[in-house]
């Protein structure tokens, strides 16, 4: 047993980068994995590529109307969602001075209210369920700022608290919530960091190398599985020792 065997898991910015990592991985484990993101064309091309355990759905995370959809796919091809990822995320290199309102709005629509709604919609499907498990995706600058991420670590530290209120509130229901904080990850979303934000970030872990997908992957399949059968509300910082 895998951990994950029969298990339904949608992965939220699943078409490339960590999310591709961890719908592969899980597949890979026994699951059925739903590929949710909004780049149609490559999600579509990953699902492909898993087969029969897989199928993408367009989702904006930031829409209830894209996450009903999604669930209501979901149970009529999968049926009843137990795993949950809360991955996708859009980067904002600016400093406090050099954001705009609109900057902080979509910031915050895709990196909070996004994994909020995604735990509020995956809520009945998982007590019909019995249970299940949600791993939201942090970032070690939520834990660590760094300067130019004022309002990335704005939501990222918002998730964090996020997830221990929902690790609180869906307890009785067998719902364990628990948050993974990555630290820098050879992801095409970290190719666009300017160089000298690469370097310092790496002189900063003690295990001197970038992160990879699969490193990050394997700690969501972890938590998703019932190895973690009693860890909820935890943060489990993936960094290569930055934080310590």
């Amino acid at each position: 047993m895998s951990g994950l065997d029969g298990r339904v898991i949608l992965i939220t910015g699943a078409a490339m980068g960590q999310g591709e990592a961890e719908a592969r991985l899980c597949v890979e484990r026994g699951a059925r994995v739903v590929v949710a993101d909004v780049a149609e064309e490559a999600g579509r091309a990953v699902a492909s590529d898993l087969g029969d355990a897989a199928f993408f759905v367009r989702l904006d995370v930031s829409r209830a109307a894209d996450w009903a959809a999604a669930i209501a796919a979901t149970e009529e091809r999968f049926g009843p969602v137990d795993g949950l990822v809360n991955n996708a995320a859009i980067p904002m290199r600016l400093t406090l001075e050099e954001l705009s309102e609109a900057d902080i709005r979509r910031v915050f629509e895709v990196n909070q209210l996004g994994p909020m709604l995604g735990m509020q919609h995956v809520l009945e499907p998982m007590k019909r369920a019995g249970g299940g498990a949600i791993v939201n995706i942090g970032s070690v600058v939520g834990v660590r700022p760094l300067v130019r991420t004022g309002a990335y670590v704005a939501a990222k530290w918002a998730l964090r608290g996020m997830t221990r209120v929902a690790a609180l509130e869906f307890a009785p229901h067998k719902i364990r919530v628990n948050i993974v904080h990555p630290g820098a990850v050879a992801t095409p979303m970290n190719a666009t960091l300017p160089a000298e934000m690469r370097e310092l970030s790496l002189k900063s872990v003690p295990l001197a190398r970038v992160g990879l997908p699969g490193d990050i992957a394997s700690a969501v399949c972890f938590l998703l599985s019932d190895e973690a059968s009693f860890i909820t509300g935890a943060e489990l910082c993936v960094d290569g020792g930055r934080t310590a």
